[in-house]
């Protein structure tokens, strides 16, 4: 029988139907998988293991995510991040319960309404001028815990990195828990791109979330490296309840749950998760120094991950788009997103550099 084991050299009748060298900044989404993901998903192949989670992979990540988070945190491998963020807050919310977050929180604008409709709660919003929420900010919905006609604020959720490519430091999240666990809320943190945020803050990621008082994210992989996969992980146990039942009744529990995992523990067990998002952050900031240096576009957030925002001409913008793909943030405003992703490499932000240099000028 061939090796199971093996990545390249197999025959297959599937035909390759895109250019794998074209790159563009559209979204870290767009990057393929690390080799190094696709070779421990060859290595999970073959034989037999235990379905819905009790494989060997998925207990052998349990002791991984300890390392990164304490010996309480408990791991719940998912499909994807709207699911991630979905069986989170349902796991520390009642069916009265509402979930304070920023008002450009993924959340809210980019999830379909999966949280509410979902997840069977209610979201109550505020506007950051970053993305970040403060107690202050907070405030402006912890109110009316015993007010029948008004859903009751249970949990404060917030993104680390932002959805604007800001990053929190561990001071402004401990702020935050303090804040929302004196007034009796449960801390969700988005971590969709948590990796980005370590690699920027230079600190492990428990600096930011159990050692700081967060009780529960949702780990993002896909993002980072991985084909697909996402975890919750319950950094209290105390504030959560459910989870087993609620990863199944929100379709999240993955049958074949040991190539979820085994993917995060390629990027978790060593220094993966941190070489990628290092790599994707000295991208984007190579692409905004080289921004800086065009006359007629603006950056209008802090460069801290792997994202840039900038405001230019929309009409250069729609040009520069038949070239490379990017999405409009505020197509009103002109306002644009550039992501980097892991595979970004010095040639693709140089040629991109250009060619918009090209479209201003015209």
């Amino acid at each position: 029988m061939a090796d199971p084991r093996a990545v390249t050299g197999a025959k297959t009748d599937a035909r390759q139907h895109h250019d794998p060298q074209i790159r563009g900044f559209a979204s870290d989404n767009y990057a393929g998988a690390h080799p190094e993901v696709l070779a421990a998903l060859a290595l999970a192949n073959g034989g037999h293991q235990i379905a819905y989670g009790e494989d060997d992979y998925t207990e052998h990540l349990q002791r991984v995510f300890r390392s990164h988070f304490g010996q309480r945190a408990e791991a719940f491998p998912v499909f994807n991040g709207t699911g991630a963020n979905v069986v989170a807050l349902q796991a520390v919310t009642d069916r009265w319960g509402a979930v304070i977050a920023a008002e450009t929180a993924h959340i809210n604008v980019d999830e379909c309404g999966a949280p509410e409709r979902v997840g069977g709660l209610k979201l109550l919003t505020v506007p950051t001028e970053d993305g970040k929420l403060t107690p202050e900010l907070i405030d402006r919905q912890a109110w009316g815990w015993d007010d029948e006609h008004r859903a009751m604020p249970q949990v404060v959720s917030i993104t680390q990195s932002t959805e604007l490519g800001t990053v929190y430091t561990p001071d402004e999240i401990r702020a935050i828990c303090e804040h929302a666990h004196e007034r009796g809320m449960v801390v969700h943190l988005d971590g969709s791109r948590i990796a980005n945020a370590a690699a920027t803050l230079d600190v492990p990621m428990r600096a930011f979330t159990n050692a700081v008082g967060v009780d529960i994210l949702s780990y993002g992989g896909t993002k980072n490296g991985a084909v697909f996969g996402e975890a919750v992980v319950v950094l209290n146990p105390d504030r959560v309840r459910a989870m087993k039942h609620l990863r199944k009744l929100s379709m999240q529990l993955a049958s074949k749950m040991r190539f979820v995992s085994v993917q995060l523990e390629a990027l978790l067990a060593k220094d993966l998760w941190l070489r990628n998002a290092r790599h994707a952050n000295t991208m984007a900031q190579r692409l905004a120094a080289g921004v800086r240096q065009i006359d007629g576009v603006e950056i209008l957030y802090p460069v801290q991950s792997n994202a840039v925002f900038a405001r230019l001409p929309h009409d250069v913008s729609e040009r520069l788009q038949k070239r490379y793909r990017f999405y409009f943030w505020d197509e009103q405003a002109g306002d644009v997103r550039w992501m980097c992703a892991f595979d970004t490499t010095e040639e693709d932000v140089d040629g991109f550099l250009a060619a918009l240099r090209e479209e201003i000028a015209r």
